[in-house]
């Protein structure tokens, strides 16, 4: 169990920690920091503990003078950038008292990170539902859209959590990749594994043909036309970027993915050219009831051949 905050949750954001080592170079727990945030305004981050904004755990201040060592552990709010809104909203699809489950938009990212604070999942729902103790059980790219579930507890979160961790969760996407040159298809279904490690400060995992598998995914037909194929997924394992990676070792790289097979310039967001991922369906026996319970998308991909009904139909299992 992670530490609990001495702050809470303020405008759907929880407080960031940060380890402070206790012995180093620096003379003061600040110097660490202005050093470690070396893109921000010095005198600016000391006002902050000067305001008392930078705490310990039991919620005192730590002043601009405390010495290194003093404090391992401190608590502040992000100071929120100027956000150009994501023009995407949520959708609820379920909510009890243990659960929520939404359909996520592209571009939106799950938790807050990076440039992305209030324009988040986690942040937005929320301040929708008026619950600081919403947390996400698993969670999706930003590039991705489709199911994400959230618990509402504290008390109940880790019996949903151990559900993932056990891979005692049925995932399905869908995604929708260029036609390969030549219009040559794989052979359908087939099982796909390789092994997949992310390295540190790289945007990109990386496959280690050397390695025993530790991705594996199930990947079926859905349709094709002169265009694009349209493929069913179901991954055994959860790997980073396990899905992108899978198709582009197939050469059916996912349409308008920067990432895979190439990486490409980084871009301001294109609205009009969504990542054609979909988590489709989340399908589980409830941890607590017992009840075996099944979400499905209502979004679908906008590059998908006409004439489909892909949520009705599944290439794999008949249903």
């Amino acid at each position: 169990m992670g530490m609990p905050s001495p702050l809470p949750v303020r405008d759907g954001v929880g407080a960031t920690r940060l380890h402070v080592p206790l012995t180093g170079p620096w003379p003061t727990a600040a110097a660490y920091m202005v050093e470690r945030f070396f893109h921000m305004d010095p005198e600016r981050l000391l006002a902050r503990f000067d305001r008392g904004e930078i705490v310990r755990a039991d919620g005192s201040p730590v002043p601009r003078d405390a010495p290194l060592g003093s404090v391992e552990f401190v608590w502040y709010y992000r100071e929120p950038a100027v956000e150009t809104r994501i023009p995407f909203e949520i959708e609820v699809l379920h909510q009890d008292e243990h659960l929520v489950v939404v359909d996520k938009p592209h571009f939106l990212p799950t938790t807050p990170g990076g440039k992305f604070l209030q324009n988040s999942a986690l942040v937005r729902l929320r301040n929708l539902l008026d619950n600081p103790d919403l947390a996400p059980i698993h969670r999706l790219d930003r590039a991705t859209a489709g199911l994400l579930m959230f618990s509402t507890r504290p008390a109940t979160r880790g019996a949903y959590q151990l559900m993932f961790e056990n891979r005692q969760v049925q995932k399905v996407y869908e995604a929708v990749s260029a036609l390969p040159e030549g219009g040559e298809l794989p052979s359908f279904p087939l099982v796909y594994r390789n092994h997949i490690e992310k390295p540190r400060a790289q945007v990109r995992v990386q496959v280690d043909d050397t390695r025993e598998p530790n991705a594996e995914t199930l990947i079926a037909l859905i349709s094709s036309d002169d265009r694009v194929v349209h493929t069913l997924l179901r991954p055994h394992s959860g790997k980073m970027h396990q899905l992108r990676v899978h198709l582009a070792a197939l050469g059916i790289g996912i349409l308008n993915d920067r990432f895979y097979p190439e990486l490409l310039e980084d871009l301001p967001d294109d609205f009009d050219r969504p990542l054609q991922l979909l988590a489709r369906e989340l399908r589980f026996v409830d941890p607590l009831s017992g009840e075996e319970r099944v979400f499905t998308t209502r979004r679908t991909l906008q590059h998908a051949p006409a004439g489909e009904d892909p949520v009705s139909e599944d290439p794999v299992s008949g249903a």
